[in-house]
Formats: C-alpha cells, structure tokens, sequence
C-alpha cells in the first residue's frame, strides 16, 4: 500500500511540474532574471506548495501518516555555513540549468541531451559533496 500511496504522489507531483512550468528551462531562468525579463509566474508554484506544507505540519503535529511512520517534523530555523554555502551552489547550477531536481527527473521522457548531461551532474554532485564535505570536517 505504501509503494502505490509513494507512486500516486510522484505522479501528482511530476505532472504538477509539468503543468506549472517548472520543467521548462526558460521560464525558470525568466523567474530567476529579476533584473531583466522577470516572469513572476513561478511565485504562485512556490506559495502553492509552501502554504500546504505550512498548513501540513500544523495539522499533523502528534500524528502519523495512515502508512506508519511518522511526519517529518519541521526543519531548524538555524543559518550555518552548510546551508549557506549549498543554497548558493543550488541557485547558481539552478540559474544556469534552469532545471533543479524535481524538475529534471520529471522531464526525463522530454528534455533531450542537455537534460541527460545535467542529470549526471546532478548525480556526480551527489556522490562528491559528502567526501569533499568529509575532508573539510577532517
């Protein structure tokens, strides 16, 4: 039951995407070019998924989902470096791209050969940033 709750959500999620814009490269960097061509369109996709959560863990707080487990509680309000640094990386690769995770593997069946080089990235990311993160802890 859980896996097909986890398919049926995936398969909102990515066709929201999809029917917001997300996955089209250019209106993402018109959102992000606030100094030129500015489309404020992208406002709407970001408030429509943030108010819910808002609302999610006001209603949820000492419940559990009906699958077990329990919600993920709301994340620290706390600034540090990690999370300085790794909003700056994941604006700029998302300025450039115009594509950040969700979006990419939404547009998998669509998005050509620029897509398939940024999934690798992405994927090459991922598997560098905890060892370069290990040897600046070290």
């Amino acid at each position: 039951m859980k896996l097909v709750i986890a398919l049926i959500a995936g398969m909102l999620f990515g066709g929201g995407l999809v029917v917001s814009g997300m996955t089209d490269t250019a209106k993402v960097q018109g959102w992000l070019d606030v100094f030129g061509a500015w489309d404020p369109t992208l406002a709407f996709v970001m408030g429509g998924a943030m108010i819910p959560m808002a609302i999610a863990w006001v209603l949820t707080k000492g419940r559990s989902p009906m699958t077990g487990g329990n919600f993920p509680a709301p994340p620290e309000p706390k600034l540090g470096r990690n999370l300085i640094v790794g909003s700056v990386i994941f604006g700029m690769g998302w300025a450039l791209a115009g594509l950040c995770p969700g979006p990419s593997i939404a547009a998998i069946s669509f998005g050509g050969t620029s897509l398939w080089i940024f999934l690798v990235a992405m994927g090459a990311g991922m598997f560098v940033a905890p060892r370069v993160r290990a040897m600046m802890d070290a």
